[in-house]
């Protein structure tokens, strides 16, 4: 177990530290978050629906899409420099493989979030204060929930010619449970129900970040050598 998490971290450093010395990808993430934002902030009625009533939607739409950005890159660079069949032919785990990957695709979603979460409280004007660590739960829980499946299907699209359309149709269906979860948890957050209402859909999108995390990792090794 020990050297399975060390070769995990070891992949996951490096994807990090590949990111943030180019920014590319991090950079059009973040723009795209912001961008979105300000499509839904001046496309909107703020007279026909009250602007909490949509908040939660806007948040994990935005959210969404912005990390598919992040999972269409998790093996395409090794792909384009031929590594990837150097990683696949090494004596790594294949579990060790799937775990770094989704480390370092949870490091990158996080850091997207942890911009996009201020500027949709600057453009909404939603008041997350209270309620802001029940809040980073609920976007944790679900984070891991699609970024885990996320990253068996981007092994699963990348060697096919169209890996960045395949990529959200396979993915979007698996993330319809989680994204209920999370929206219907945010919207009690910010409609100021007590916690006691939240700690159900928290308990579902625990359940759900565990079994799919296992069955990923069942599958992954089978997936990545097609």
């Amino acid at each position: 177990m020990r050297e399975l998490l060390e070769q995990a971290w070891t992949v996951a450093r490096k994807d990090l530290v590949l990111e943030f010395r180019t920014r590319t990808a991090l950079l059009s993430a973040v723009v795209f978050t912001a961008l979105v934002l300000t499509v839904f902030n001046f496309g909107r009625d703020p007279t026909a629906v009250a602007t909490i009533d949509l908040a939660p939607s806007i948040l994990w739409v935005t959210f969404t899409f912005a990390a598919m950005l992040a999972l269409n890159r998790a093996f395409q660079l090794e792909l384009e420099n031929g590594a990837l069949e150097g990683l696949l032919v090494s004596p790594l785990s294949r579990h060790s493989l799937y775990l770094g990957k989704l480390l370092a695709n949870l490091g990158f979603v996080g850091v997207v979030e942890a911009v996009g979460l201020p500027l949709f409280v600057l453009f909404f004007d939603v008041p997350v204060g209270p309620v802001l660590f029940p809040l980073i739960a609920v976007i944790a829980l679900a984070t891991v929930g699609f970024v885990s499946v996320g990253t068996l299907f981007s092994a699963m699209v990348v060697r096919t010619r169209f890996a960045e359309l395949m990529l959200p149709v396979l993915l979007l269906p698996f993330l319809l449970l989680p994204l209920t979860y999370a929206v219907q948890a945010t919207a009690r957050l910010l409609g100021g129900r007590p916690l006691s209402e939240v700690s159900g859909w928290l308990k579902l999108l625990a359940a759900y970040d565990l079994v799919f995390v296992a069955v990923a990792l069942l599958l992954f090794p089978h997936t990545v050598d097609e």
